[in-house]
């Protein structure tokens, strides 16, 4: 999937997201109905089991169904289909979204104290500093974050797409593509790359020493809305509603390590105890920022992307917030303190 879909819609998704973020400070205090159901988009049912194990699920005051989904694309897609109202994604779907004309703001954001991916290597060859992907092919996966992460490596170590083959894949099959030889290298977050460097190291799987991404971007959680379930002061409502227990719930996999990695690393994720206790581990600590702090990194997302030819021209990175929402999750995360 590509990002240029004609300028007619960019200008008109850039005005509606434009509106979004005029509205701010709303502390959406209208009633929201018992029967209302939010469908919120998860990834590899991280959000449905912190919902389910930490208990915050049954305190949601209204339905909720989740639907699993694997990257930023297959969901930008349900959206345009209408068939969701929440997701959770990284930093590039929502400029995906802006420049495709189907503006998806951003309502809310977790920070964590560690880098998102890791860099698996195929059996065979052998990776010991990051200047040593010249020449690779590499794992690429438009509109999720990924692409930033790749970007930012490139960056980083003054290298352009040029001096790499960027292999476009499904972000779904990153995993098979690097153990198959497929690709030289591929950006791998959890727990898959754990699984990759676990399951497959008898066929000769490897990955570049942990230190080697150091200094690249720390992970970054977006939640991001349909502007139809926005526009709705009930649904609006109930979102903040979700926002509130999504924090809570996550706090919850922070504060409770032993019982997380159980219900989602070993359970749902089928990993050994000891390399979930590592996984969880290794993704640090966690924040929910203000959402208005966070538009100068989006910024320079955007330009990143826009230096390396992926979009067609630089965004507005204010646009892609609904500021409405602006001080929701750091206000839960406080409340539970």
């Amino acid at each position: 999937m590509t990002y240029a879909h004609g300028m007619l819609g960019l200008l008109l998704g850039a005005s509606v997201l434009g509106a979004a973020h005029a509205q701010t400070g709303s502390n959406f205090t209208t009633p929201v109905p018992a029967n209302t159901q939010l469908v919120v988009a998860d990834q590899r049912q991280q959000l449905q089991v912190a919902f389910a194990a930490s208990g915050e699920e049954k305190k949601l005051p209204f339905k909720v169904k989740f639907a699993d989904f694997r990257g930023g694309p297959a969901i930008l897609e349900a959206f345009r289909a209408g068939s969701l109202d929440v997701a959770i994604v990284g930093d590039a779907p929502p400029i995906q979204a802006h420049v495709s004309g189907n503006p998806l703001p951003i309502v809310a954001a977790r920070q964590f104290t560690a880098v998102t991916y890791q860099y698996a290597v195929r059996p065979g060859l052998s990776l010991t500093s990051l200047n040593d992907i010249r020449g690779k092919k590499i794992a690429y996966a438009e509109g999720t974050a990924t692409q930033s992460f790749v970007l930012a490596t490139l960056s980083k170590i003054g290298l352009t797409k040029k001096d790499v083959t960027l292999v476009p894949l499904r972000i779904v099959d990153f995993l098979d593509a690097v153990r198959s030889g497929a690709v030289d290298v591929a950006p791998l977050n959890e727990p898959p790359f754990s699984r990759y460097v676990t399951h497959f190291k008898k066929d000769g799987a490897s990955a570049l020493p942990e230190q080697e991404v150091a200094g690249l971007p720390q992970g970054l959680s977006y939640i991001y809305a349909s502007p139809t379930a926005l526009k709705d002061p009930v649904r609006s409502a109930a979102i903040a509603t979700f926002i509130a227990q999504w924090v809570k719930s996550s706090q919850w996999t922070e504060e409770n390590e032993q019982a997380w990695v159980q219900a989602y690393y070993v359970k749902s994720q089928n990993l050994p105890a000891e390399v979930g206790r590592q996984v969880h581990q290794s993704l640090g600590k966690s924040t929910f920022p203000r959402l208005s702090d966070l538009i100068p990194r989006q910024q320079n997302t955007i330009n990143l992307i826009h230096a390396a030819g992926d979009i067609p021209k630089k965004l507005d990175a204010r646009e892609e917030f609904d500021l409405r929402f602006n001080d929701t999750a750091a206000s839960a995360a406080r409340a539970a303190l």
